[in-house]
């Protein structure tokens, strides 16, 4: 049977899942974490707070395949948009992620992991575009649903969009206008910023496990918008990611 791994790193974005998982669900303690187990639209989950950052997300990536043998791995959580075009409010799905702070030169090629003879992972092609098809139909069909016309209003939710492209990881929460300026001109391709994914796409790689990820885009990354990041994560993306995820579960298997 396959099994459903889905990671994200702040509680508010897999709460509403835990909830639809019912009174069966298994919770199995591991290395500080809490490993959620039990079905979802009726498809075998494991559902796990990763908590922040690249170690902690890959650790948990490693737990999920060795211990409950996922067969593939999902990735929600929000992000800080670096291209002009990303908005507040949009959805990025990944098509490859890299470590924008990862630097073993001269020993080797800045950003290349040691070893493995590469920068950039390819997040899998089928996961990813039905993970797009599903961020796109629940801007436009579920969202107005889901959010209340006051919170779009004060987070300009009016015309989201759904982006496919690079995404970058580092140790670092990017809310400085140099800072994120120095990122796009070095990594012109990457559309956010955020601190897990391109760990977790190692590891999925290393294991041969297929993986997507999609994120929310909750600010600019460059402290021009003065958004209140918990009131986004309240209202705005613990709603896109449990509807995203929702369409996802409840697709037909192949």
């Amino acid at each position: 049977m396959s099994v459903l791994g889905i990671i994200a790193a702040l509680h508010q974005e897999i709460a509403s899942l835990l909830q639809a998982m019912g009174p069966n669900i298994k919770t199995h303690r591991i290395g500080q974490r809490d490993y959620h187990e039990g079905t979802l639209m009726g498809r075998s989950c494991i559902v796990v707070l990763s908590r922040i950052g690249k170690v902690a997300a890959a650790a948990t990536a490693v737990t999920l395949i060795r211990e409950f043998k996922a067969s593939s791995i999902l990735f929600t959580g929000v992000a800080g948009s670096i291209n002009q075009q990303v908005k507040v409010g949009d959805v990025v799905v990944a098509t490859q992620l890299l470590q924008y702070d990862f630097n073993a030169s001269p020993l080797f090629p800045r950003y290349e992991i040691p070893l493995l003879g590469m920068s950039h992972f390819d997040a899998d092609t089928k996961l990813s575009a039905q993970l797009q098809q599903c961020a796109q139909d629940y801007i436009y069909q579920d969202l107005k649903i889901d959010i209340d016309a006051t919170s779009r209003d004060a987070f300009n939710l009016h015309q989201p969009q759904c982006h496919i492209g690079m995404i970058i990881s580092g140790d670092c929460f990017v809310s400085d206008a140099n800072h994120s300026i120095q990122l796009q001109q070095d990594l012109p391709a990457a559309l956010c910023v955020e601190m897990e994914g391109a760990s977790v796409a190692q590891i999925c790689y290393e294991y041969a496990v297929p993986f997507a990820i999609a994120r929310i885009i909750s600010d600019q990354a460059d402290g021009s918008a003065h958004i209140d990041f918990n009131a986004f994560l309240e209202q705005v993306a613990r709603f896109y990611s449990a509807g995203i995820l929702r369409r996802f579960l409840s697709a037909p298997l192949d």
